[in-house]
């Protein structure tokens, strides 16, 4: 992209590079009507996701010796990263061979040069996903498994403001009433859960939580809205191959990380498979596994799908957690994730798909009941914004700027 512009990967001709105006438009028209294989596909990214988020902490909190970590925590996010480029190119190379008879190759020099220059964005991401995937340890000094897993819902706020701002996704007042109760139900929850006392970093805890959760919460909510916008704006590009790229540009943060701890430690620190053991491994594969399927929902779903599903984790996490290592299933707990559910339900209700946008002095009513559903899959909805970017062609090229 130059100047604003982008080549065609059809005709070759320039054309105006998709706004967060034209890419929020698309997307708001393509979610009028999601197919069914669409709907399929946001099933199992949900299920997965409930399952992987619901475990990490549990991980952590069994790779804990005595209170505290025998590892580098820097070494386990390196490691995350390095595990999830070799994934990503092995099934670059598997779609690679299944390319048909005149596609653009996906390992030529020119396709990886033209896609690292189309997504240099998603640098952006991969340094704040460094810095989360740090103080994901860190929380777990402060708080028990569940409640990490309840105050990394306030994500979903966060993340709605920012998608507000950034992209121009548009919420009814209703799906902004879901959000706060969302709120409420993790307030609930958190009443009282700081152990009286327990200090860390030299400062009281309380003090040392409520910076921790700031960053915990501002840090990833950046970073998964500018991963989303990153993904769908070179929609065209294999979501392996901009994998990538993120997970490329994730591993040489992380190694910068383990350099300045070398700095700082001495150079013993290096050893990065120090003080690591059965359960780091498979926290290891958990967090490369959870950030793969954390890619196709910012690409072809979103991320305020990919925050309330992280909720329903809450639930298998509290009961996991108390069942292995005896932490009590509060009341304050069993109401703050009744609260979430009525705010998930509340939020995807098809009445909260009403807006009250004025049209000739009267209220549209979005038809929540599409009669015409499309046939096309997701990529509808990249199409749409670079359709709005005012790209014309003549009748022979008239054809989806994207692989179909």
């Amino acid at each position: 992209m130059t100047n604003g512009m982008i080549e065609c990967s059809v005709c070759h001709s320039k054309l105006v590079s998709p706004t967060a105006k034209t890419v929020s438009r698309a997307y708001d028209k393509y979610k009028s009507r999601v197919s069914s294989k669409q709907r399929a596909l946001n099933i199992i990214l949900v299920v997965g996701d409930c399952f992987l988020v619901g475990l990490q902490p549990i991980l952590v909190y069994m790779s804990k010796v005595d209170g505290s970590f025998k590892f580098s925590p820097i070494s386990v996010n390196f490691l995350t990263e390095v595990a999830k480029v070799i994934f990503a190119v092995v099934m670059l190379i598997l779609q690679a061979r299944h390319q048909k008879v005149g596609e653009k190759p996906l390992l030529s020099v020119s396709t990886f040069v033209q896609a690292a220059r189309n997504n240099v964005l998603l640098a952006v991401p991969a340094l704040l996903y460094a810095i989360n995937n740090y103080l994901k340890f860190t929380m777990q000094l402060y708080f028990n498994p569940a409640t990490v897993k309840m105050l990394s819902n306030m994500k979903v706020l966060v993340i709605a403001v920012l998608l507000k701002i950034i992209i121009r996704r548009r919420f009814s007042i209703i799906q902004w009433e879901a959000l706060a109760l969302l709120l409420i139900g993790i307030s609930v929850n958190q009443l009282r859960s700081l152990p009286e006392g327990t200090t860390a970093l030299g400062i009281p805890v309380a003090t040392g939580a409520y910076i921790c959760t700031l960053i915990f919460v501002t840090v990833p909510s950046m970073a998964s809205v500018y991963n989303e916008y990153a993904l769908k704006s070179q929609y065209d590009t294999s979501i392996y191959l901009q994998n990538l790229f993120l997970y490329g540009y994730g591993a040489i943060f992380n190694f910068l990380g383990i350099l300045g701890t070398v700095v700082v430690k001495g150079p013993s620190s290096f050893d990065i498979l120090q003080g690591h053991s059965k359960a780091t491994m498979l926290l290891i594969a958990n967090n490369a596994a959870q950030g793969i399927l954390s890619s196709f929902f910012f690409k072809y779903a979103d991320t305020i799908l990919k925050k309330y599903s992280s909720t329903v984790a809450t639930i298998f996490t509290g009961i996991a957690s108390a069942a292995l290592f005896g932490h009590t299933l509060t009341v304050n707990f069993l109401l703050g994730i009744s609260i979430v559910f009525i705010s998930m339900h509340q939020f995807f209700s098809p009445l909260s798909k009403v807006r009250d946008e004025q049209q000739n002095g009267k209220l549209e009513l979005i038809d929540v009941h599409n009669n015409h559903r499309s046939k096309d899959s997701f990529i509808n909805m990249a199409a749409g914004a670079n359709e709005e970017a005012t790209h014309h062609v003549g009748s022979d090229e008239r054809q989806p700027l994207l692989p179909t």
